[in-house]
């Protein structure tokens, strides 16, 4: 690999962040004007934008006829969003997690994680079923909104972040910002092209397969802005936000960044078979051990945060070791299988019954 085809992923990746960035401060500045309650900016325009980097490279692998990198990346990205990224945030602070979260969000998430894993097992998201995840992608959207109105949960935080005055040379700001919001977006563009390109050149070179590199390089670099935003949250003591970005990101690139992705490309998007036997299966069990642990007293603990990163470097360590066929492998799938997954499954059991006694007794005490 040489050091040219590494500045080109660098570069791209860049320009991803960059153009995410400014994509949603100038979508939000415009919409906030146009009188758009921060609420829906937030759940549209900024979710769109956080997970921005992850459409644009699976859309642009997809049309390149590099459906392993678009698949991935969508993967790789939900397990780094909750093994790494969520893992980290608890650790620096025990995370709490709102009743929405655990009665609605969380079960979507294992939800369209599920269909994803089915509409993939013959191998393909075609383009209808693109169309229904991206029209899922719509009505929970539109669901959330009306929500959000219901309760009018607007937070003098979120109206200071995103509030924008009408008056004081309105022409300019409003052509100001549909500049930044547009360069943003060809700078998705550009990036995602680089990125893309200097990921297969990089995959080639190792001798790596393009599905590992989206699994783990293209994955984590497209997730900087849910790490950025969870964990400067976690730090302020924003605990509610930190869980539901990332939640509410991992929505988005299964029901809109696989539908859109599928929608576009002519025959669908492939769907590698090791994908299909491993690494899907992998993010919808980590998807299902949210709830059991959110459920536990509605929080995520610090010795849990880190369960959560050692899971994720062994996750990472054992595709990188099953595809350089390296000679540990067969001990480090023993260990896991036998000692690693068993212990866990049973803490988490432990804790969901005791936190269902607690409550029953609690019930029969108020009662």
């Amino acid at each position: 690999m040489s050091l040219s085809v590494f500045l080109f992923f660098v570069a791209g990746l860049f320009l991803l962040i960059l153009g995410a960035e400014m994509l949603v401060r100038g979508s939000s500045r415009i919409a906030s004007f146009l009188g758009i309650s921060p609420l829906i900016i937030g759940l549209t325009v900024v979710a769109f934008g956080t997970s921005s980097p992850e459409l644009a490279v699976s859309v642009k692998s997809s049309l390149a006829g590099q459906a392993d990198i678009a698949v991935g990346n969508v993967v790789g990205s939900n397990l780094f969003n909750i093994l790494f990224i969520l893992g980290l945030s608890a650790v620096i602070t025990p995370l709490a997690a709102s009743r929405q979260l655990i009665r609605l969000d969380v079960p979507v998430m294992i939800g369209v994680s599920a269909l994803f894993f089915v509409f993939g097992l013959n191998g393909t998201i075609s383009r209808a079923e693109g169309a229904l995840l991206t029209a899922g992608f719509v009505l929970y959207t539109g669901f959330l909104v009306y929500l959000g109105r219901k309760e009018n949960g607007q937070t003098d935080e979120f109206r200071e972040e995103f509030s924008y005055k009408r008056g004081r040379s309105a022409a300019r700001d409003w052509a100001v910002n549909l500049v930044i919001a547009v360069s943003g977006l060809a700078l998705l563009v550009l990036g995602s092209r680089w990125l893309v390109d200097g990921a297969v050149q990089m995959a080639r070179g190792l001798g790596i397969s393009e599905l590992i590199i989206g699994l783990t390089i293209i994955s984590a670099g497209t997730s900087l802005p849910e790490v950025a935003t969870s964990v400067m949250a976690s730090i302020k003591g924003e605990r509610d936000i930190a869980v539901g970005n990332i939640i509410g990101s991992n929505i988005f690139n299964i029901l809109s960044v696989m539908g859109i992705t599928s929608l576009v490309s002519a025959h669908g998007v492939a769907v590698p078979e090791g994908a299909l036997l491993f690494d899907i299966p992998v993010m919808l069990a980590v998807s299902a051990a949210c709830l059991p642990i959110l459920f536990t007293g509605y929080t995520i603990a610090r010795w849990e945060g880190a369960l959560f990163l050692a899971y994720y470097v062994l996750y990472t360590a054992f595709i990188f070791l099953n595809a350089t066929g390296h000679s540990s492998l067969p001990a480090f799938k023993f260990a896991m299988g036998a000692f690693v997954i068993p212990l866990t499954v049973v803490t988490i059991g432990v804790l969901t019954a005791r936190a269902l006694l607690a409550r029953g007794k609690a019930a029969r005490g108020e009662s």
